[in-house]
């Protein structure tokens, strides 16, 4: 399974420039309230230590994708948000992304395989972290 990250990986920089793990970030931002995290949340939800994603945000701001900004409520707290550019980017990147994910995985799969990778996904996540948020998410395509 190592060899679908780093072909999706090559894809998008490619495509934009940008890692996997940098289109990640972005999508998580994009689906998010206002589309906006905070980096706590962020750094979470995209399974990354503080320090990598602080670099990768640094990065996204220098192309105008991202925002960083204390928060009004608690001033140690910092909040990464999508601009309107980075939006647009997302937009741009998702249905070429979405294709090569397609494309590279589920065109080779039949729905019974399709099923058994969702339920096997899920098994893993649960035992993982019975509590992660893609297993109450109101976005999630995983199966009960």
């Amino acid at each position: 399974m190592t060899l679908l990250p780093a072909a999706l990986d090559s894809d998008l920089q490619g495509l934009e420039g940008i890692t996997l793990f940098d289109y990640h970030m972005l999508a998580m931002l994009s689906e998010a309230k206002d589309r906006q995290l905070t980096m706590t949340i962020l750094a979470s939800r995209t399974s990354a230590s503080l320090s990598r994603l602080s670099h990768v945000v640094k990065k996204l701001e220098k192309r105008g994708w991202v925002a960083r900004e204390q928060s009004a409520e608690d001033a140690r707290v910092k909040i990464a948000s999508l601009t309107d550019a980075g939006w647009e980017a997302v937009q741009r990147m998702a249905p070429h992304h979405v294709a090569s994910v397609h494309g590279l995985l589920f065109d080779t799969l039949d729905d019974k395989d399709v099923n058994d990778l969702t339920r096997i996904a899920r098994k893993i996540t649960t035992s993982l972290d019975a509590d992660h948020w893609i297993l109450n998410s109101d976005n999630s395509n995983l199966e009960h």
